[in-house]
């Protein structure tokens, strides 16, 4: 699959030079924080990686603590993301969902509902050679109920592959029966179809579900249950139908109103620059009164919204 990322790799690449250029601008008293900012935007992962290493063999310093050293806040927050393999980088985001006061279910919700499921057996693989502990029982641990059962169906990552034909019209019925005919919600046929058919196969299901019931599947989700397993099941549908347009209105929403979730609009941009931006910026711009570009000019400042912006690429008008 094309990559349909906004930030690709770089054509003329030179580790030893651009580990110099953040060298020199590190250096010394001051920062050159839009040197560092420009370079790294324009770098995709795996050269970042490289350019890492490099600067370690060169300057015998790790590139990473002096960035954490020179810059601070959001902007920090924002680059050392940047710097961090992509599967690792879920692996750390799920690890401080779960670890911190409190659980931070919007992380877990977001990134099982959205990964594919290799990428979801890459980053339970990659939990356990870095913390030496079970992801699933972690998660489990600090969850419960349907949500926590549903987590855990997402962590087994065995969705079925393709469409079912003779499956599509039954899933719609017995979704129906579990929800707007019942009295009460069968919450555990909503977790058990929507945590295993495959999105292919889901969307052929919401549209026979829409014909025989006259509601779409997320106002019922909405109506029949509440709470983290509302959030996780509207996510799994949402993304189901589609992974870019989830994380245009993901964005929308961090950043909509009064204050914005900088952890939620850093970790988005951060996860999809190199994955589908450019998909999630057309369908921002169909779905809400205004492009990306121009909601993160609005809403963010300094060196933190120049990277994001950089990120985000160009404009729909």
């Amino acid at each position: 699959m094309a990559s349909r990322g906004t930030v690709k790799a770089s054509g003329n690449f030179n580790a030893s030079a651009d580990a110099e250029v953040l060298y020199k601008a590190m250096k010394g008293l001051g920062t050159d924080e839009d040197a560092i900012l420009q370079l790294l935007t324009a770098r995709n992962n795996a050269q970042r990686q490289e350019i890492k290493t490099t600067y370690k063999t060169l300057f015998g310093k790790d590139l990473i603590d002096d960035l954490k050293g020179e810059l601070g806040g959001k902007f920090e927050t924002l680059i050392v993301g940047l710097m961090t393999p992509p599967i690792a980088y879920d692996v750390t985001s799920l690890r401080n969902a779960i670890k911190g006061a409190g659980t931070d279910e919007k992380v877990l919700v977001e990134i099982l509902a959205s990964r594919t499921p290799q990428q979801v057996k890459d980053i339970v693989a990659a939990y356990r050679q870095e913390y030496d502990d079970d992801l699933e029982e972690d998660i489990a641990g600090d969850t419960s109920g349907h949500f926590k059962r549903l987590l855990v169906i997402l962590l087994q990552a065995n969705r079925q592959k393709g469409i079912q034909e003779g499956n599509i019209e039954n899933d719609a019925q017995v979704l129906f029966k579990a929800g707007e005919q019942k009295f009460g919600t069968d919450e555990q046929t909503f977790v058990t179809i929507l945590g295993n058919r495959s999105a292919e196969h889901l969307r052929k299901v919401f549209d026979a579900y829409m014909k025989l019931s006259g509601y779409e599947m997320e106002e019922t989700i909405k109506r029949e249950t509440s709470g983290s397993l509302r959030d996780l099941l509207l996510a799994v549908v949402k993304c189901a139908r589609s992974v870019s347009a989830y994380f245009a209105e993901t964005l929308y929403y961090a950043m909509k109103g009064a204050g914005t979730d900088d952890n939620t609009l850093i970790r988005v941009m951060v996860t999809r620059s190199e994955v589908d931006m450019l998909d999630i910026r057309a369908d921002f711009r169909r779905m809400f009164a205004c492009s990306l570009h121009s909601m993160i000019k609005g809403d963010t400042g300094g060196d933190f919204r120049k990277a994001l912006l950089l990120i985000c690429g160009g404009d729909e008008a």
